[in-house]
C-alpha cells in the first residue's frame, strides 16, 4: 500500500459516509429515501451485512465450516450488496411491497450463486483467466462451497439458485429480462 494500512481504513470509512451523504439527497419521496438508506445500511452492516459476512470469513479460515456457516458467510458478502441494490432501485421506482419481496428473493437467490461461482471459478481458471490470482482460497484455507461439496455439487447448486432467482421476477414479465440475462451471465462465467 502506498499511503499505508491506517489511511486505506480511514479512506473506507470516508467513502461509506459520504455514501451516506449522497443518499440523503435523493429526489424521491421522504419515506422512499429512509428506506433506501435503511436498506443500503443492512447490506453493508454487520449482521447479515457485508462486513458481518466479511469478519464470519475470516474467522472461519483455517477451519471446516458447515454449510449453514458457509451459506451466512457467501449471503452476507456480496450477496448482501447485490440484494441491497435491487432492493434499493425497486424502492427509489415505488414498487410495492410484493414487488420489492421479489427483488429481493432475486438478490438473496443471485448473490449466493454469485459467491458459488467465485469460489468454483478460483480452483477452475487460471490467474490469467481470472485476472486475479488464482487458487487464493485454498492457499489461505478459506470457506469455499468446493471445499464443501465438491465442483461439480457447486455448480449445480449456483444453476438452481439461478433458476430460482429468475422464477422470482416472472411477474415482472419483459421488465425483469434484463435482470433475468444478468443471472445467467453470472452463472455461465463458471465455463
Amino acid at each position: 500500500m502506498v499511503f499505508g494500512e491506517a489511511l486505506a481504513i480511514l479512506a473506507g470509512d470516508a467513502l461509506q459516509t459520504q455514501a451516506y451523504e449522497v443518499l440523503a439527497r435523493l429526489k424521491c419521496p421522504a419515506e422512499a429515501r429512509v428506506r433506501i438508506i435503511e436498506e443500503i445500511a443492512r447490506g453493508t452492516g454487520t449482521v447479515n451485512g457485508m462486513i458481518g459476512g466479511q469478519v464470519k470469513d475470516l474467522e472461519a479460515e483455517r477451519r471446516w465450516p458447515d454449510a449453514a456457516t458457509l451459506e451466512y458467510i457467501h449471503r452476507s458478502k456480496t450477496g448482501a450488496l447485490i440484494t441491497s441494490s435491487l432492493v434499493t432501485g425497486g424502492l427509489y421506482a415505488g414498487g410495492s411491497t410484493t414487488e420489492i419481496q421479489r427483488l429481493r428473493d432475486f438478490g438473496r437467490a443471485i448473490g449466493l450463486a454469485f459467491q458459488i461461482v467465485d469460489d468454483v471459478l478460483d480452483v477452475t481458471q487460471s490467474s490469467e483467466q481470472l485476472g486475479k490470482t488464482a487458487g487464493k482460497d485454498t492457499a489461505s484455507e478459506k470457506a469455499t462451497y468446493p471445499a464443501l461439496f465438491g465442483v461439480e455439487e457447486s455448480i449445480r447448486q449456483a444453476d438452481i439458485l439461478v433458476t430460482a432467482a429468475c422464477n422470482s421476477l416472472d411477474s415482472f414479465g419483459e421488465r425483469a429480462e434484463t435482470l433475468k440475462d444478468l443471472a445467467f451471465f453470472l452463472i455461465q462465467r463458471k465455463k
